[in-house]
């Protein structure tokens, strides 16, 4: 046992002076993901969970510093470990090995299971992996195919410069929905518009579902197609990194949906910077270029017909993003976030906003002042998250988007608009392999919203923090089992809660805001789900998840209201916020088989 602990701590030692592949972990890796959260709870490692994606030679890393205490280590953790080393076998420096594999035993493996081609030479390092997948989903109201494909590649050259790119088409089907009930098959098969799919009911649609938001291709009868592309270009060193990267970001701690980015709206390109120069110290910034999905009228392409006239073929406006966000480390498994961001669609990117640490509302105060209205949009947050007791992560995460402090004080008619999360994580114990969560997410009104469209806090018009937007709640709760290596079982509960909607109108803004918050429900779901996922092979997934759900929308439509409210009928709030594959109590199944993710 002593020459075992011996050879896992010098491998660990060789480990953290090599640079392996600084490549961000697609965030849809839950597994990973949620082993390396389990690992960080039981006190085995320390994770600064705030900020995701990791990168995969930061998880390597955890992963051999895990296995150094394997004493500390349950029988299926251990083998979880090793499963997962076979994926991460470059950020090793190994090869793969699989159950059909063709390799020199060198420098390069071509391997069936799990389905990949890894190349392992001094100067350049590399992968390819496809990506494969369908899952149907069955209820009474018909099936829904959803089907995806493409392919990843990843790179290293020289041990300081990662190259990666993904590309993934996806196709959702709804020909076999029934007929009597549905009269738009094609709308019928998007069940994750957020409201990027036009007024067709009079009104902008948003479903509330904790779901990745697609803007969809509409050209096909059949339903939607939709095409993500992430990839980037990154420098980095032991103790930092900069880059050139197009990817989605999760920012502050939750376990359904994190309020500050969510990882929900697709992904966009970014500059991006991290540097940890200690232990007790962290800074991640990020400046990104969002889409606005608002026309510019003085920006087009123009087109030379036969008869010389001109078509005219007009552009979105520019739409950015700035923020920043600084972990400190005071006491051990103890980190305190704060940071802040700033939405702006001037025709150029702003050199202040380049800034990593700035606080950008003062900034755009500086540059704005004298005009009317203030020009940008500006946020502020912060994260807590404690783990110093083993098997607990504590956690709490707020995100304001306007702070006046006169509206903190009881006597104050019009509130600030903010969200918070509070959250509990309880794993292997009192049970081995048994996890429970426990998690409430509260949201004022008019979050996340703005008067002006090019500053929504959105992307692609998907809500770029929590899912369920302003004026909601939601309450999660979960048990997770993990009986054998990569099966991982879940029950779980989720009730939302969607109160008064309101638009931003600026010139009654006081008077919404003043408005009594939680008030009177537009929209309510509850969903009770079992759902198995197993990881056969590495990259190689199976689901099966049963769901039911009762999504109901309530009638304010005779109510006399205010300026900016929006007063739809029950059913008119029901399909605002629901599919109609969902309406109602139905129960559902989804099953399905994916190679990659």
């Amino acid at each position: 046992m002593l020459k075992k602990k011996l050879f896992f701590a010098t491998l660990l030692i060789v480990s953290l002076n090599v640079n392996a592949q600084n490549i961000p972990q697609n965030i849809s890796y839950t597994g990973i993901y949620s082993f390396i959260d389990e690992l960080a709870n039981d006190g085995i490692i320390d994770v600064n969970t705030a900020i995701k994606p990791y990168n995969r030679d930061f998880i390597a890393q955890k992963l051999l510093e895990a296995a150094v205490k394997s004493e500390r280590l349950n029988r299926r953790q251990i083998a979880e470990i090793e499963f997962f080393k076979q994926d991460y076998a470059l950020e090793l420096d190994t090869i793969a090995r699989s159950m059909v594999e063709f390799t020199d035993k060198k420098t390069f493996s071509f391997t069936l299971l799990q389905p990949a081609y890894h190349y392992n030479g001094k100067l350049l390092k590399g992968r390819i992996t496809p990506i494969l997948g369908m899952n149907l989903l069955a209820n009474r109201n018909g099936l829904l195919r959803e089907q995806r494909w493409g392919a990843e590649i990843q790179l290293t050259v020289a041990n300081h410069l990662s190259v990666w790119g993904s590309m993934r088409e996806m196709k959702f089907t709804g020909t076999d929905l029934k007929d009597n009930l549905f009269n738009n098959k094609q709308l019928g098969a998007l069940l994750y518009p957020s409201n990027s799919i036009g007024r067709y009911f009079g009104y902008n649609i948003d479903f509330l579902y904790n779901h990745y938001g697609y803007q969809y291709d509409l050209n096909n009868h059949y339903g939607g197609d939709f095409t993500e592309s992430r990839g980037g270009i990154t420098a980095y060193t032991s103790w930092g990194s900069i880059g050139l990267v197009k990817d989605n970001l999760v920012w502050g701690d939750g376990y359904n949906g994190s309020i500050i980015f969510s990882g929900r709206a697709p992904s966009f390109p970014m500059i991006s910077l991290n540097i940890k120069p200690c232990r007790w110290f962290e800074l991640n910034y990020i400046h990104g270029f969002l889409v606005s999905n608002v026309v510019d009228s003085t920006t087009y392409y123009s087109e030379t017909q036969a008869d010389g006239s001109f078509n005219k073929y007009y552009r979105y406006k520019n739409k950015f993003i700035a923020a920043n966000m600084m972990t400190f480390r005071p006491i051990s498994k103890l980190d305190l976030s704060i940071g802040n961001s700033i939405i702006y669609a001037e025709r150029n990117v702003n050199a202040a906003y380049l800034i990593p640490i700035a606080f950008f509302k003062a900034l755009d105060k500086v540059q704005t002042r004298g005009t009317a209205v203030e020009n940008q949009n500006s946020q502020l947050f912060l994260n807590i998250s404690s783990r110093n007791i083993n098997h607990l992560h504590l956690y709490f995460s707020a995100f304001f988007d306007e702070v006046s402090f006169k509206r903190f004080l009881p006597k104050s008619k019009d509130k600030n608009p903010f969200s918070y999360k509070i959250g509990f994580n309880l794993t292997n114990l009192p049970l081995k392999n048994l996890s429970f969560i426990g998690e409430f997410t509260r949201t004022n009104i008019i979050n996340y919203k703005h008067s002006l469209v090019e500053l929504t806090y959105a992307s692609n018009s998907v809500n770029l923090g929590h899912y369920l937007g302003d004026n909601a709640q939601d309450i999660f709760l979960a048990l997770n089992y993990k009986p054998i290596r990569g099966l991982n079982l879940k029950l779980s509960y989720n009730n939302i809660a969607k109160y008064n909607d309101y638009d931003f109108i600026r010139t009654n803004i006081i008077e919404i805001i003043s408005q009594k918050a939680f008030n009177q429900k537009v929209f309510s779901n509850s969903i009770i789900a079992f759902n198995a996922d197993y990881e056969i092979i590495n990259n190689i997934f199976a689901n099966l998840n049963f769901q039911f759900n009762n999504a109901k929308g309530y009638d304010l439509s005779t109510k006399n209201g205010i300026v900016g409210e929006n007063l739809l009928t029950a059913q008119e709030n029901l399909n605002k916020f629901s599919p109609q594959f969902y309406h109602g109590k139905v129960f559902t199944v989804t099953c399905g088989l994916t190679f990659g993710f």
